[in-house]
Formats: structure tokens, sequence, C-alpha cells
């Protein structure tokens, strides 16, 4: 199926993206941190994005960037990419889900090691937007899709997060980026319990070799070292060494595993190399915007 389309609107005209420009550099983020704002135009199979209100914008949410993202440093650099394969590929439309249990856990799950693009990261279910595919059926689709949940109609809400611009490779340092999508996190907020919910699991094996819940303080901690961070806060001492998760067996069923918090901590290395399982930096952004919205509901 042909997949969803990005647009901006700039100088009031709809433009296309093109593979090696970066969205949020085109949509005016500077070179600090971030994150920024940008207005948004939800339709079925396309996204508009634009700096300055517009007629028919819908939204306003925070987009980011990694501060090593390689289209900002393409767009520094253009010599760069002169010596690259020119494509006529756009950025890539992508929909995640935070899924928030009833007693405000939430879901992440691990990547096999065996796929070519981010083998062993943990990020919430999700997956490219098809062009006729609306956000939220997209997110439940690959929450469907990945872990075998369907969730019961009227028995959930939802709330629009951000947008977070991701490649892969993530780095420069690592290559030449071979993809290039913007992410839209959807908080899921179901009314079952995180233990109602695990009950209903059976993750796909193709997309899926663990997954784990994580509660408020352990996903502060965690969003506290995104990629980036110059001064690491203080781990509080009430937080747990290890994270329990539940993992494929070989030959079938599931394992408990334990993993330890300084795993869940690891931020994106400066060479493939040196790259292990860790949670990947859009999803770390995603747990800081999951914070916030809680924050504000109390």
């Amino acid at each position: 199926m042909a997949a969803a389309r990005l647009l901006l609107r700039l100088a009031g005209r709809l433009e296309s993206v093109s593979f090696t420009q970066s969205v949020c550099g085109l949509l005016g983020a500077g070179q600090g941190p971030g994150p920024w704002h940008t207005h948004c135009s939800l339709e079925r199979g396309q996204l508009v994005l634009s700096s300055n209100p517009f007629p028919g914008a819908s939204e306003r949410l925070p987009i980011q960037r990694p501060l090593f993202c390689p289209f900002a440093a393409l767009d520094q650099q253009p010599e760069i990419y002169r010596t690259e394969p020119l494509t006529n590929r756009g950025v890539d439309l992508g929909v995640a889900v935070i899924l928030q249990s009833s007693d405000q856990t939430v879901l992440l799950t691990r990547r096999p090691c065996t796929l070519r693009i981010s083998p062993n990261l943990w990020v919430p279910p999700g997956g490219h937007m098809e062009h006729d595919e609306e956000t939220l059926e997209c997110g439940l689709r690959e929450l469907r899709e990945e872990c075998g949940l369907q969730l019961p109609q009227n028995q959930f809400s939802c709330v629009l997060l951000g947008l977070w611009e991701s490649a892969y490779p993530p780095r420069l340092s690592w290559g030449f980026p071979k993809y290039h999508h913007l992410i839209l996190y959807v908080l899921v907020i179901a009314q079952e319990s995180q233990e109602q919910l695990q009950a209903r699991i059976q993750i796909n094996p193709k997309e899926v070799s663990a997954f784990m819940w994580l509660r408020p303080d352990v996903a502060a901690a965690v969003a506290a070292t995104e990629d980036g961070t110059k001064t690491p806060r203080l781990l509080s001492q009430d937080l747990p060494l290890s994270v329990c998760a539940t993992e494929l067996r070989n030959g079938g069923g599931y394992q408990p595993l334990l993993l330890p918090m300084a795993t869940l901590m690891r931020t994106t290395p400066t060479t493939a190399e040196e790259d292990k399982e860790r949670i990947g930096a859009g999803t770390k952004f995603a747990l800081q915007l999951w914070l916030q919205y809680l924050g504000r509901c109390e």
C-alpha cells in the first residue's frame, strides 16, 4: 500500500519534504535542544505542518529531533550528500502508541536482534501510516499486529503527544542515513489494568522479542538520560536496580527478564559497533511528554 504523505506549509504554499531535508529545520528550528512547536492538520493519509497557524490546523504539538540528527548536520554540510546516490524518496510518516494502563504504567517493546533497522531497541508499538489511514486507526492496528492487543471500543481515550524526527542510522558517524521518518506519538489511555492487558498480549516474534511496563518514576529517570543531556541527573535511591520484563523463550512461550536500570539509561553511541540494547532517543522524548501530561492531569 502507498504510504501517507507529509507536507509542510511554507510561505503559504504546500510543499513536500525531500529525503535529505530536516523537517525541524524547515519549520525554523535552530541549533538548540528544542523542542519546538508546530501547527498540524491531520487528515486521512496526510499530515500538514506549519510553524504558523493556518486554516484547518487542529493541533499545536511539540516537535523534536536529537542534537546529533544527521539531517540537521546535512543542512549545515550539504557537500556530504552530493557524494551519495540521489533519491526521490520523501519523509515517511509513522505512528507510535504510548499505551497507558489504568494503574499508570506504559508499555514498551524490544525489537528483535535480527532486524536490519534499530535491532534490540526498546520502543512503543508503532509503524508506518498507510495512505488511507487515520492516526488512531494506524496506532491501534500496529498495537494489534505487534502485541495482539485489541482494545474494546469505548474503553479507551487518546491524546496526541508530539512529533519526533527520526533517522537510521541515527548518526552520520554510523554512515549516511537510509531511513527518514517523522513519528507521531499517540497516548492511548486504557481502562484496563496492566495485569489485565498483559494477560492478553500475544507478541509477534517477527517484530517484538520482549515487552515491559514502566511506571512514572522509572520513566522519569530514563527520560532524564535523553541523548544530548549535558548533565545526567542523579538517580533517586528509591529506584529499582532492575526492571521486570517478559521475553520470548527459544522454542516458544515466555520467560521473565530482569533488565538493569543501566541498560535502560544507555544513550546512542558514537559508532554502530558500540551499539547495545537500549531505549531509543525518540522514546525517551515520548516518555517526557507522557510525564508532562500526567502532571497536567493532577
